[in-house]
């Protein structure tokens, strides 16, 4: 395999060169030059090769973080037989209560359902389900799940993360058996066969041959193809001004005759490519931005390899923001910028920002971070993924190739939410024989990135094992930094339903600066909370400014207190940067001097890699 080696795991505060691997740290060098990587002779490293063929098989979960938490909660179990009686008693009580349905139904009788599904369970809703049988089969699974929703919660004793995790596992495997995943008992299936004669079936095999097809050749999923980067998604004009090895910058070219003197840098995900916020020419927050006057620059990431595998979160943050933020400010000769970060891009903002208060930077004259997270505690449901086995497998996965591969992390969170995109993909398209629309965000999601061995191995450990941003142990340059030490002013944004960043996790910033913090809680989920252009309809916002001497208030009280708006917080937000704005002034030069004159024209080659 074509690695590059490892040597010792050192903090880099050099900054890489455009033109030239020469001014890279020594790390980098060989990471530029990916020399062939040669497999240690240590016994030890047996275990890395081994797990990663495990991981082959299962996804990329350890079967060992699993087997403990199905240990923890079974000895428990065992030990506790109140918890026992009550679940005999509730199995026997379903029992009754099925029974009486099913007969009742069997007879043509009017009968209420003796239980609902959740509201996001969209499985059973249309009239089919109503009729007999499929009313009984809906009635059964929804009891069973429910008895098994008693039985793996409340447990005296067993760790919350080995419940979470055996109630997850429990909900996967009881997905796999719900009535509406087979042909046979799902009468919306039944009913189309019906109509079609069967050719939905035909059609579906035909659509099951094309996406293995496409899945070995490792190619985009059908219909992503009508999307094309640089035309009709990311094709925001701008210049590529800077590279090196880890980023690129893009400049956006100003709409307008006069812009704001501050520029606003953001800084993407590196675990999603950046174009989400330049995705369609209605729906971009980069020409959004741009139209309302403001010189836009933006972080592209390189899709890692094998090559970068070395490659560490502090390099992330000198080569990544800090070379960026040198870049933006040698363009446009403006002493203060406005730092946006989405998803992890706004944690490594807030990294960046705290060692610029630590060293006396100021730098930023506002930060704004969306769907961003500083305390780890409670970092939603990818924490079922995440504790000291599954992180000690996982990098022995990443070990034995480099990097974490995108399907390996796109696997991951898909079976957060695996009935909405695992099992009704599979009915809608391969029982049904009907392909789902694909729409720019689709085509985006499936664009998905690598991550590389040590970075993401840092980024676990250090962030969401460790929690040491939040407790102020997090090491910048050989020294901790505090998020406590910020004072600019905070623009905030939770989504609603998150499942990545939860939006009472993003709110905990409140509690971790000095700042005073604009905090909005907008309708939609992780992406499309944040894609949440004017003009959407059925958008709502909560919105409230919080000073840095007010008392705090829970996340709960303040969604209570809290007005209600219609349409987008984008709106409201640049009334907020344009207050903490200087006077508009003539656009600065795409580029700069030689340092940073033009390479090519947006959105760059790294966009490209896959």
């Amino acid at each position: 395999m074509n690695m590059t080696k490892i040597v010792t795991l050192k903090p880099s505060s050099g900054f890489v060169g455009k033109k030239t691997s020469a001014a890279l740290p020594e790390r980098l060098r060989s990471a530029y030059e990916c020399p062939a990587y040669k497999q240690p002779s240590d016994d030890y490293h047996l275990d890395h090769i081994w797990h990663g063929e495990i991981a082959k098989l299962t996804g990329g979960i350890s079967p060992i973080a699993l087997g403990l938490a199905g240990f923890d909660w079974w000895a428990h179990l065992m030990f506790s037989p109140a918890k026992q009686k009550a679940l005999f008693q509730s199995y026997w009580n379903k029992k009754s209560l099925i029974g009486e349905y099913a007969l009742k139904a069997a007879f043509g009788m009017d009968v209420e359902p003796v239980i609902n599904p959740q509201p996001a369970d969209q499985r059973f809703t249309t009239e089919h389900w109503k009729s007999w049988p499929f009313n009984v089969l809906e009635q059964t699974f929804l009891l069973r799940q429910e008895w098994w929703d008693e039985a793996t919660s409340g447990v005296r004793g067993v760790s919350k993360h080995h419940l979470n995790v055996v109630s997850y596992t429990a909900r996967q495997i009881l997905d796999i058996t719900s009535p509406s995943n087979s042909p046979l008992s799902n009468p919306d299936i039944l009913q189309t066969t019906k109509e079609q004669s069967g050719k939905n079936f035909v059609q579906g095999m035909l659509n099951f041959l094309d996406d293995n097809t496409i899945a070995k050749d490792d190619k985009l999923p059908a219909g992503t193809e009508a999307f094309e980067v640089g035309k009709n998604i990311a094709a925001t004009k701008g210049k590529v001004v800077y590279r090196n090895k880890l980023i690129e910058l893009i400049q956006y070219e100003p709409t307008i005759a006069e812009v704001y003197a501050e520029p606003i840098l953001i800084t993407p995900a590196w675990i999603m490519k950046y174009y989400i916020l330049d995705l369609s020419p209605h729906n971009s927050l980069v020409k959004y931005l741009v139209d309302k006057g403001h010189t836009v620059f933006m972080v592209s990431w390189k899709n890692p390899d094998a090559c970068d595998r070395d490659i560490g979160l502090e390099d992330y943050l000198h080569l990544g923001i800090g070379e960026a933020l040198k870049a933006v400010k040698t363009i446009t000769k403006a002493p203060q910028i406005h730092g946006v970060g989405y998803c992890l891009g706004g944690t490594l903002l807030s990294i960046m920002a705290a060692a610029h208060a630590r060293d006396g930077d100021n730098s930023f004259k506002t930060l704004s971070l969306l769907a961003s997270q500083v305390d780890f505690e409670e970092a939603g449901e990818i924490m079922l993924f995440v504790d000291e086995s599954q992180v000690a497998f996982l990098e022995d996965v990443m070990w034995n190739q480099g990097y974490l591969d995108k399907h390996q992390m796109a696997g991951a969170f898909e079976m957060l939410r695996s009935n909405d995109l695992i099992w009704s993909r599979m009915i809608t398209e391969y029982m049904e024989g009907q392909r789902k629309p694909v729409y720019d965000m689709l085509a985006w999601n499936a664009d998905a990135t690598r991550m590389p061995y040590r970075m993401h191995s840092e980024y676990l450990r250090q962030l969401f094992l460790q929690n040491d941003l939040a407790e102020g142990r997090f090491m910048v340059d050989e020294m901790p930094v505090a998020l406590q030490d910020i004072r600019t002013p905070l623009f905030s944004v939770g989504t609603q339903h998150d499942h990545i960043a939860p939006w009472k996790s993003a709110y905990k910033i409140l509690l971790l600066t000095a700042s005073e913090v604009t905090f909005v809680l907008t309708s939609g989920g992780h992406n499309a909370g944040i894609v949440s252009e004017p003009g959407h309809k059925g958008r709502t916002f909560q919105i409230a400014t919080i000073p840095n001497t007010a008392s705090y208030m829970p996340p709960g009280q303040w969604q209570k207190k809290t007005s209600v708006k219609e349409g987008s917080w984008w709106d409201a937000w640049q009334e907020w940067l344009m207050g903490h704005s200087g006077e508009k002034i003539k656009p600065p030069s795409m580029g700069g001097d030689k340092d940073y004159a033009p390479i090519r024209d947006a959105p760059g080659k790294y966009v490209l890699m896959r």
